[in-house]
């Protein structure tokens, strides 16, 4: 089957949309659709289609649809703001632990990262030095013009040019003592911190390419530690329940800003944005239960 659709004119979107039941002004609506493509805003009202059917269910308004579509940028970038913090942390306690173990250029030789294949380590260093190659920063500059006989950079400069990918490769090559020296600064064991790695990635990927976030199913869930040795995170909320869902990712990043940026009252912003700003957000479909505030992991400071 071939894709024959014609490309349609704003004009021509927003009649459709008024033919299927969205409730709003024609000029307004038009306005909207030149501002954000039809098939990216197609997102927040999908819930609201007929089953089975393009239609929209009766009383569905462009206000409503709206208010979904902005909340979720808002969403991304608070949550960009946690993950910006996590990443920052992470690499300064994988880079400090390696670098005491292997020196400064440890990570140039692959038995120092014994999980990773020859080509992923490859890869790797190949990375590095593409970045610093395109960089631009001065301390790049000033380096190579001081330190002549050297031509890779030592790994606490390196990891200024890393990306969040990059530190991740970091992080997985590792051997077992670093990751869990590293693992056990945030209280957690190394396989739940290299799980929500993995989770946070996919999530930072997601809101760098702006992407819907708020109601979405991650194919990578977030673990949820062991009840045995963390009992806060399923008494009196079973957060295990909603792993693949917003809801987790968001307590995982509350969790570990706790330990990282405890004065940040990140908690704060994310309960404003959805009871102030956006209160018809049906935040269930994130995956949070009724009684998610009284889990120990979402105390909300006293903003001191």
């Amino acid at each position: 089957m071939r894709y024959t659709k014609p490309p349609m004119t704003f004009e021509d979107q927003a009649e459709l949309l008024l033919e299927r039941g969205l409730e709003v002004d024609r000029e307004e609506l038009v306005k909207r659709l030149s501002q954000v493509n039809y098939y990216r805003l197609s997102a927040y009202w999908y819930p609201f289609r007929e089953s089975g059917s393009d239609a929209l269910r009766p009383g569905t308004t462009l206000a409503t649809v709206w208010d979904r579509y902005v909340f979720d940028r808002q969403l991304r970038v608070l949550t960009m703001d946690a993950i910006e913090r996590v990443e920052v942390s992470v690499r300064t306690a994988v880079v400090h632990r390696f670098s005491l173990s292997h020196g400064a250029f440890g990570h140039l030789d692959r038995a120092n990262l014994p999980k990773l294949t020859v080509d992923q380590h490859r890869r790797f260093l190949r990375k590095l030095r593409k970045e610093e190659t395109q960089s631009q920063e001065a301390f790049i500059a000033h380096y190579h013009r001081k330190y002549t006989s050297e031509t890779d950079l030592p790994l606490w400069i390196a990891a200024e040019l890393m990306d969040f990918g990059c530190m991740f490769t970091l992080f997985r090559g590792l051997e077992a003592k670093i990751k869990q020296d590293v693992a056990r600064s945030y209280g957690i064991s190394d396989k739940v911190l290299e799980s929500w790695l993995t989770s946070i990635n996919t999530v930072r990927n997601i809101c760098a390419h702006h992407g819907r976030l708020w109601n979405r199913t991650f194919g990578t869930p977030f673990s949820i530690p062991r009840k045995n040795k963390h009992p806060e995170w399923h008494n009196p909320v079973e957060l295990g329940s909603a792993e693949r869902k917003c809801f987790s990712g968001l307590t995982v990043l509350r969790y570990l800003l706790g330990i990282i940026a405890p004065q940040s009252q990140w908690e704060r912003r994310l309960v404003r944005l959805l009871e102030e700003k956006h209160p018809a957000i049906p935040i269930r479909e994130m995956g949070f239960p009724a009684d998610w505030k009284s889990c120990p992991i979402w105390a909300v400071g006293d903003g001191s």
